[in-house]
């Protein structure tokens, strides 16, 4: 018996209620509809025989009498739209607000404690914007995302390991109160590189511009770091401490942590699905995550025909997923936020995500919409008996 939670990063499917107020850029997005609505020839026949068409109704996703799977929606009980905060929370997390510290605030402190752990820190610019490690690791703050919400610590893999460089990254994140802070690294690339990429956003933000630098190119690793109270009680920690085998697969990989998981990062959608293919046929037991990246990428670009072609590599490849499940398996297809290409800005947006649950043995229903996408890891792990997560009710389905 296993459990197989596949994330389509960014398959929003509605603003949330609340976005009037906290987010009114979010107001009319619909992440799945519009995708969909840009792409009239596009049929995701897959998708649409779980249900898919009862929760996003246009002309090319029909609602069918007899679906597959239950369906339904999850809201977001984390705040803002977040990649990592929405993978905690499928998990079985709640995540904690968030906290926005510009790093220069954060820099002594940081400083010191790297010192104590016998690391050279220095401030090149004087202002304590960033910081550079031992002459080879840049911390600072990260500029690609919500301001001040994360710190990034970036490094060239050619000059360090990486497990140094994570070693860096958890200091910074036992002092620092920030959400998350990302360790990566890159090979082909030197601190120059690094140190050249490196910009001050008119907000007053100081990071690594990523790209510029060249750190995603060659070799590219990272690991982020939450603000997680307890990370033993996400349905991936149960389902190690059971002793049972996870399988972290595409950006679940970069998100999600369990002692003793497998690890398969990537990102092209093609080579995501046919790992978790590969790996639902082998396991007979445990849990498997795996998250498709490039649907995400499309929805940061606004390209809805991108978005398109990535989900139907997705939905081109379901119909092999659920051959391999055995009857006793229980698949979840779902999002962690939204990202809508065709009324967003290029951000993530704040919607409810797709729920699709199904099993070879469940009679199919209507889930309604959750109150949380906790209730998937809640499920997963109460189907598989490892225990009861930190938040989240068990959905009903057989």
């Amino acid at each position: 018996m296993k459990a197989v939670i596949l994330v389509i990063d960014g398959l929003g499917v509605g603003a949330m209620d609340d976005v009037s107020m906290v987010r009114p850029q979010d107001v009319g997005t619909n992440t799945f509809k519009h995708v969909l609505e840009a792409n009239p020839d596009v049929r995701l026949r897959a998708l649409e025989s779980l249900g898919a068409g009862l929760i996003v109704r246009t002309s090319n996703l029909r609602p069918i009498e007899a679906p597959l799977a239950s369906y339904g929606a999850s809201l977001l009980a984390h705040e803002g739209a977040d990649t990592f905060q929405g993978h905690q929370e499928i998990a079985g997390s709640l995540p904690k607000p968030p906290v926005a510290i510009p790093f220069r605030d954060a820099a002594q402190r940081v400083r010191h404690a790297l010192e104590t752990a016998g690391y050279r820190a220095e401030q090149p610019d004087g202002s304590g914007g960033y910081l550079v490690v031992n002459g080879l690791v840049v911390v600072a703050d990260n500029i690609e995302g919500e301001p001040y919400l994360n710190y990034n610590v970036t490094a060239p893999l050619d000059s360090i390991p990486f497990d140094e460089v994570l070693r860096i990254g958890q200091i910074v994140r036992r002092y620092a109160q920030v959400s998350r802070v990302i360790v990566l690294g890159g090979r082909g690339i030197t601190i120059d590189n690094i140190m050249s990429a490196i910009e001050r956003t008119p907000y007053g933000a100081t990071g690594v511009n990523c790209t510029r630098s060249g750190v995603y190119k060659r070799g590219y690793v990272v690991r982020h770091l939450g603000n997680t109270d307890r990370p033993d009680l996400q349905v991936t920690g149960l389902v190690r401490k059971a002793g049972l085998p996870v399988v972290l697969i595409g950006k679940a990989a970069d998100v999600l942590h369990a002692d003793g998981a497998i690890y398969e990062p990537c990102v092209d959608t093609e080579k995501v699905m046919k790992t978790l293919c590969r790996y639902a046929s082998q396991l007979d037991a445990g849990l498997i995550v795996a998250n498709v990246q490039e649907t995400d990428l499309a929805g940061h670009s606004r390209d809805p025909v991108k978005w398109a072609e990535a989900l139907m590599v997705v939905d081109q490849h379901l119909p092999k997923l659920i051959e391999v499940l055995n009857d006793e398996d229980l698949l979840f297809v779902t999002g962690d936020h939204g990202n809508d290409p065709v009324r967003g800005t290029g951000h993530h947006t704040r919607e409810k995500t797709l729920l699709l649950a199904f099993g070879k043995k469940f009679k199919p229903r209507s889930l309604g919409v959750r109150v949380t996408l906790s209730d998937i890891g809640a499920t997963a792990a109460s189907y598989l008996g490892v225990g009861q997560t930190e938040a989240g009710t068990r959905m009903i389905l057989d």
